[in-house]
């Protein structure tokens, strides 16, 4: 068994500054999580987060930024590695029909009640990566 797993968190945010949640149709269905999803080896994390974002919900990311990694430690003791890339969503979301049930953008001060601790742990990673790129 691998003891570690990498993946992709996208936060791809409109021009209005609202993110991009999706509710999957496999699990945790009550909850609104970033897109994203597995690494393909040698696969960078931007270009994972654009295919992500693409079969997920439609868009086109673009100026996508490597922001931080979020290491998540899980049952069992394997940690899964989330790299969180950033940008900007050209299209209008939609559910892909079969592992997304619903996308939208929401802006940052009004996230739905149901928004997965994860995406409020990615969103203060990027505003560290951001803090210091200033």
């Amino acid at each position: 068994m691998r003891r570690e797993m990498r993946g992709c968190g996208v936060l791809a945010f409109d021009h209005a500054g609202r993110l991009l949640l999706v509710r999957h149709s496999y699990h945790e269905r009550d909850r609104w999580l970033l897109p994203g999803g597995g690494l393909a080896r040698g696969e960078d994390p931007a270009s994972a987060a654009a295919r992500e974002l693409l079969e997920e919900a439609g868009c086109q990311l673009v100026d996508a930024a490597w922001v931080g990694t979020d290491l998540r430690r899980m049952p069992g003791g394997w940690i899964n590695r989330i790299e969180l890339v950033s940008g900007t969503s050209k299209g209008t979301p939609h559910a892909d029909g079969r592992e997304i049930a619903e996308a939208a953008f929401f802006a940052l001060d009004a996230l739905p009640a149901s928004t997965g601790k994860v995406v409020h742990t990615a969103l203060a990673i990027r505003d560290q990566w951001l803090a210091s790129e200033r």
